[in-house]
């Protein structure tokens, strides 16, 4: 015991004094909370822009209640000139030019964005068909109504937070790792372990639970930060956060011990390190949402750790689910450092050739 607290206090000092290590694993993932929160603290729904060209009674004889979700949903600029109309469709400038020929309602869109066109123009449609039940007097057979499944208190904010933060425990998991482990071997430092009074198993844990602790007061201050001055709001069971967290320390350590155990050099073991956890961060939707990936993107990223991380505490975090949801992301991570300590400890090396 005194071996593993006098082994842990050394890595400790060590990180602290090492002021870039510092700085890439705590502050340089807080800029980017700090980024995204402030483009996503006070967003607001945009508008779909019209341009409404000559009279059109639809949009002018909307009835009170029509005409305030009308104007929740367009803005609406009116114009005489078709052919600056349909141009200004054409460059983007507006979504759809709008215009009325006896009972008939023209609409013209682009293709250039189809999914802001198709949107626009199912918008429209349902005022149309509103309009045309009012003209008929026939009360409407059903009523529509829409609810978020989640908390009407979520901003955006809510479901970015859990992403960086897996990412930003990858990034001090594996980099710490691997620069640990090459530096050790560089400096004859692990030879000098291996003859201490030491076991090998005090070492592993001592740079375990460093980590460990590491990975912990990573996770204090950027919660408390997103908590603090971004408004999230931790729902469900929350705190099954921790051991998730833990367990994906284990396995991105892993694959830190991984690229550590391949290279000769530090800067060629981080360099790998950020070949594994980069891009597995943008496949794994630490930066953006993957809702509307392609099937086969989907596919690779549910292969990578990073996602089953990120998934397993937006449940427990965000979607106020239970500590269940939480069990199989942890015995997958699990399962990943098991297969690749493996690896790691065929290409492991005491000293450098």
């Amino acid at each position: 015991m005194t071996g593993f607290l006098s082994l842990s206090a050394a890595i400790l000092k060590g990180f602290i004094r090492d002021k870039q290590a510092v700085f890439f694993s705590i502050f340089f993932p807080l800029m980017f909370l700090v980024l995204f929160g402030g483009i996503f603290s006070d967003q607001s729904q945009s508008k779909i822009v019209v341009v409404q060209v000559g009279e059109i009674a639809l949009l002018d004889d909307l009835p009170p209640q029509a005409q305030s979700a009308f104007d929740d949903a367009f803005a609406v600029t009116s114009s005489d000139d078709l052919d600056a109309a349909l141009q200004d469709v054409r460059d983007g400038d507006v979504t759809l030019a709008v215009e009325q020929h006896g009972k008939d309602i023209l609409v013209h869109y682009s293709d250039a964005d189809q999914v802001q066109a198709a949107v626009a123009q199912g918008t429209l449609q349902a005022f149309v068909q509103s309009a045309n039940l009012a003209v008929t007097g026939q009360p409407p057979t059903f009523n529509y109504s829409s609810q978020r499944v989640e908390d009407e208190s979520l901003e955006t904010i809510q479901f970015v937070t859990p992403g960086l933060l897996g990412w930003a425990i990858a990034t001090n998991a594996a980099f710490g790792a691997a620069a640990t482990l090459t530096g050790w071997r560089s400096t004859k430092l692990l030879r000098r372990l291996r003859l201490a009074p030491v076991s090998t198993r005090t070492v592993v844990a001592a740079r375990i639970g460093v980590t460990m602790a590491i990975a912990l007061v990573q996770t204090v201050i950027f919660i408390g930060l997103a908590v603090a001055f971004f408004g999230l709001k931790l729902s469900g069971s929350w705190w099954m956060a921790v051991p998730l967290l833990i367990c994906g320390t284990l396995s991105f350590m892993a694959l830190g011990l991984l690229a550590g155990a391949i290279t000769q050099t530090v800067e060629g073991a981080t360099s790998l390190a950020n070949i594994f956890v980069l891009p597995m961060a943008f496949l794994s939707g630490s930066f953006f949402p993957l809702d509307d990936a392609p099937k086969w993107l989907d596919v690779v990223s549910h292969l990578l750790p990073l996602r089953h991380l990120n998934d397993g505490m937006l449940d427990v975090m965000v979607r106020g689910n239970g500590p269940e949801s939480a069990l199989i992301p942890m015995l997958i991570l699990i399962g990943f450092a098991a297969v690749v300590l493996v690896v790691a400890g065929r290409f492991f090396r005491w000293e450098t050739d």
